[in-house]
């Protein structure tokens, strides 16, 4: 049974995943991609509906990709050995 760290946890908190002992880690890591590929899909069809400028896009992905640090982390590192 993997033991989270406490940051992990409260990473996937933040988009309202609340794992139980017996939940993979590349399980949860899957359910935070699709999470960010379709906040990244919506935000590119906002900016195709004229929303914004395709000029500010790529500051909106940053600020994007700044919500979902857990997808930059090994997942050996979500758990305490």
């Amino acid at each position: 049974m993997p033991v989270y760290h406490p940051h992990v946890l409260d990473a996937l908190a933040a988009h309202g995943l609340m794992p139980t002992p017996d939940t993979p880690p590349g399980l949860l890591r899957e359910a935070v991609n699709d999470l960010y590929r379709h906040e990244i899909r919506r935000l590119r069809d906002r900016c195709r509906a004229g929303e914004f400028p395709v000029t500010a896009l790529a500051a909106r992905v940053v600020e994007l990709r700044r919500r979902y640090p857990l997808l930059s982390t090994p997942l050996r590192l979500w758990t305490i050995d």
